[in-house]
């Protein structure tokens, strides 16, 4: 990797304490990108990038690849059981197939070993440093971008760099989503997010109440089942559960079978319905509440086990949490429980801290504004790659947003009217949501998207900025 220059005149925002402002260089990285995290999402935009023919420097705070599926990384929300939720066919890289042998839904530990053949067949991994990590980006003139870095923890002088565009692709999921109620702070029993669970170790023995009902949700409610004395699992309304094989086949295949019918929402909502009574049956004589709403207005829960567990006693389903008491914990209609554990599966919300929060245009609560999940409005150079939470695998979707990214990232050097005429479109659609059902208002569902809209969203994108339209 080539040695950077020092740009003129060499001064750099002076925030860590560090050396004076005037007196800390900048280094020129030229047409180079930086990319922001080297998990699934930041190898794709390394390997993209790569292929369109620009220089790239990643960083990755962590000492490995394979960011949240890395669960030796700190910010990992893997646990020692967790599979993939989408199929494998569904979830691969286009052009890196996983291998024929794994099972529908491989292990996490199959998922790192896949990504570091990725990264290895692609020689990525010298384009990335290691325990580094971002602590600003701050835009300049000409579109560029002043990057400081450090080393991971802290350790060592800051160090600022000149790029011509950043790719962010930092995941979002790894800052937890915490509640609060009344009387937490003074209940005696143990208390821990989601991202804190590795293994069984931590239930056994214990009586668990688990709140939340997304996938991890039910992941661990699953697990506490089967350790726990004792497992209570807390949902706010009902939700629709699928299976994770529907007619002999991965659910999400099936899925997908059935959107290449192209049929209305309204009509593929009445087959999927038909098809969870056929499969599953009426879940409120388990005594789970009846879903307030329709099939895909919420992100799909894929789970086999949590039914049967409910079916056999092992899990006891149960309203909301009002509130904590000192050794007890009160839920909707007055009903109390006495649990060991808390774990709160509540999901996670970004975070973008190396970046002022107009750049985003983040809202109040936190939410940025994007097109096509990664373009934001008023900074041309900079990218987000991998903010999607798909009714599919993300690897195939992330593959495709990155190529896009790229090309436009390319057009404004070869053709800059067409680079202005994508701004244009960036600007009216930053709002546009990907996704024809209504989905209830939650931070879950922020970067909720349909995969066969979201695709043909991206492809005629890629039309767009094909290199050889005129």
């Amino acid at each position: 990797m080539r040695q950077p220059e020092p740009a003129d005149p060499p001064t750099a925002p002076a925030q860590d304490g560090s050396a004076p402002a005037a007196e800390r260089p900048i280094y020129d990285r030229g047409d180079t990108v930086c990319v922001v995290g080297a998990g699934a999402s930041g190898l794709a935009a390394v390997k993209n990038l790569r292929e369109h023919g620009f220089d790239v420097d990643c960083y990755e705070r962590e000492t490995g690849i394979g960011g949240a599926w890395n669960w030796r990384h700190d910010r990992s929300p893997v646990y020692a059981s967790t599979h993939l939720i989408s199929s494998r066919p569904l979830t691969q890289y286009p052009d890196f197939p996983m291998p024929d042998s794994w099972p529908d839904y491989p292990h996490h530990s199959q998922l790192l070993s896949y990504l570091e053949r990725y990264a290895d067949h692609f020689g990525l991994r010298q384009h990335i440093w290691f325990g580094t990590e971002v602590v600003r980006a701050v835009p300049v003139d000409g579109g560029r971008w002043d990057v400081t870095t450090r080393s991971t923890g802290g350790h060592g002088a800051e160090r600022t760099q000149r790029y011509a565009a950043v790719v962010v692709a930092n995941g979002h999921n790894w800052a937890p989503k915490l509640p609060t109620y009344e009387g937490l702070d003074d209940f005696r029993g143990t208390v821990i997010h989601a991202s804190a669970y590795k293994d069984a170790a931590q239930l056994r023995g214990k009586r668990v109440l688990v709140v939340g009902a997304g996938n991890t949700g039910c992941d661990l409610a699953v697990e506490a089942a089967q350790s726990a004395t004792t497992c209570w699992h807390s949902t706010r309304r009902g939700y629709w559960y699928a299976p994770k094989y529907v007619f002999g086949r991965p659910a999400d295949q099936v899925n997908d079978a059935v959107l290449a019918l192209r049929l209305p929402l309204r009509a593929r909502q009445w087959l999927f319905h038909r098809t969870l009574r056929l499969t599953v049956g009426d879940l409120t004589r388990f005594g789970l509440p009846a879903p307030d709403h329709r099939v895909y207005e919420t992100h799909p829960i894929a789970n086999s086990q949590l039914v049967y567990h409910v079916g056999h006693g092992r899990i006891t389903p149960v309203g909301d949490v009002v509130r904590f008491h000192r050794d007890s914990v009160e839920l909707n209609g007055g009903v109390e429980i006495e649990p060991d554990l808390v774990v709160f599966a509540t999901g996670y919300l970004p975070r973008f801290e190396f970046l002022s929060p107009e750049v985003l245009e983040l809202d109040a609560a936190g939410r940025p504004s994007l097109y096509l999940n990664a373009f934001p409005r008023h900074h041309p150079t900079l990218a987000v790659a991998g903010l999607l939470q798909p009714d599919s695998g993300l690897f195939t979707l992330v593959h495709w947003q990155t190529v896009a990214i790229a090309r436009v990232l390319r057009l404004r050097e070869t053709a800059p009217q067409r680079a202005a005429a994508f701004r244009t479109r960036v600007v009216a659609g930053a709002d546009q949501r990907w996704n024809r059902a209504r989905l209830k208002e939650s931070t879950r569902h922020w970067f909720e998207v349909s995969h066969t809209d979201y695709l043909r969203a991206v492809q005629r994108t890629l039309d767009e900025l094909e290199p050889s339209a005129r």
